[in-house]
């Protein structure tokens, strides 16, 4: 290949191009600050925000309104979690999290439960899921808020997120789902999976890095948040901060390419990662598939080589570009905890390999992948 490929999509895409012509204007002529609207460069900086707003919420079916614009997912799972926590604090001080959930919404809970927060953390079954009738069973009097992911970035396995979001607007409690890798993959009504607070990113989604959104219910009921940020009174008093106008204007555009690509959804993503898993099946012994079989993402292949350690293996294999985990554990010692959660033994966990393919993986690609696995494999093995 005269490239590398990239197949690390789970950890971020590339700007898709036209999401980048469509960024320009806010870098070139319209550079004015949102909040200026008292001459012309800053109401065209407010247009081009607002008309992204639209397009972002139109994604997940939300009203604009409901859309609030972060720096990413980090930002916006910290913001739901915290600010949930500040402001319902009257009504109980407990949380329901899954134990496969990212480090942006293990570590805000694990730092509540230090300011006296209750902390129920849930494991999921040995495909990485968590059924609604485990966060029934630990609900209490107490419980404010439940914390589970539409999608898992490690494996890729989906969560009944449609049941639990009925579990708790029955029992009248948050339903925070982090959607971050599930958005521009899968359809995400935030109505339908009665969530309260969604979380995700720009970067997921071939857009720009910076930007991300917090969807925060706008009635029946509306979710109330303390702000985390004060100052200018931006984002609904929320987060205070200049826009980043470039940033959402990228993650607008990239939000309507999702969205058309969406509804005239072809089946290549799928495809590939299945000639992907099927050669490697047949092309190298000892290996396992982690995640749900069907209940997947369409893109994401987590698969372990026993006896190899995912490292050893990728550092033999420099022009493929995938991960031994999340991005954000990379480079950390340890097998990953989403594959400890799920039961998976080190010697599998420390050979596991997410290839997370993308829109602009190819055929031969995959073919490449495929030889160049296998061939390294035998080398590390003999």
């Amino acid at each position: 290949m005269t490239k590398p490929v990239y197949l690390d999509c789970n950890a971020t895409t590339p700007l898709d191009p036209r999401v980048l012509d469509a960024m320009m204007p806010a870098l070139t002529d319209a550079f004015g600050n949102p909040s200026s609207e008292a001459h012309v460069l800053g109401r065209q900086a407010k247009d081009l925000v607002e008309a992204a707003r639209g397009q972002v919420a139109s994604l997940i079916g939300a009203a604009a309104r409901e859309i609030v614009f972060t720096s990413g997912a980090t930002e916006s799972c910290n913001l739901a979690i915290k600010d949930a926590a500040k402001m319902y604090r009257e009504r109980g001080n407990h949380f329901v999290v899954s134990a496969v959930e990212h480090k942006a919404v293990l570590e805000p809970c694990k730092r509540l439960e230090q300011e006296g927060f209750a902390l129920t953390v849930l494991r999921p079954d040995s495909f990485g899921a968590i059924s609604a009738q485990q966060v029934s069973d630990a609900m209490t009097p107490q419980t404010i808020l439940v914390c589970v992911m539409m999608a898992n970035n490690v494996v890729g396995t989906v969560n009944p997120v449609e049941e639990i979001g009925q579990l708790c607007r029955k029992r009248g409690i948050l339903f925070f789902c982090d959607a971050t890798q599930a958005v521009g993959k899968l359809t995400v009504p935030v109505e339908q999976i009665h969530a309260d607070l969604v979380a995700f990113s720009s970067h997921k989604i071939y857009g720009p890095k910076g930007a991300g959104a917090l969807y925060v219910r706008g009635k029946n009921p509306r979710v109330r948040l303390a702000a985390q940020i004060d100052g200018g009174g931006q984002e609904h008093f929320l987060r205070s901060g200049t826009l980043n106008v470039p940033g959402i204007v990228g993650f607008g555009a990239a939000c309507k390419l999702c969205e058309e690509e969406l509804t005239g959804r072809v089946s290549l993503p799928s495809e590939l990662r299945d000639k992907l898993e099927k050669g490697l099946l047949a092309a190298v012994s000892d290996v396992q598939v982690h995640g749900h079989p069907t209940q997947r993402l369409s893109n994401t292949l987590s698969i372990s080589f026993k006896g190899i350690e995912a490292a050893s293996l990728l550092r033999r294999m420099p022009d493929i570009a995938a991960s031994a985990g999340s991005a954000c554990e990379s480079g950390t010692s340890g097998t990953n905890y989403v594959l400890r959660a799920m039961g998976v033994g080190d010697d599998l966990a420390a050979g596991m390999i997410r290839f997370s393919l993308g829109r602009f993986t190819t055929e031969q690609e995959i073919d490449h992948t495929i030889e160049l696995t296998r061939r390294c494999a035998s080398e590390l093995r003999s």
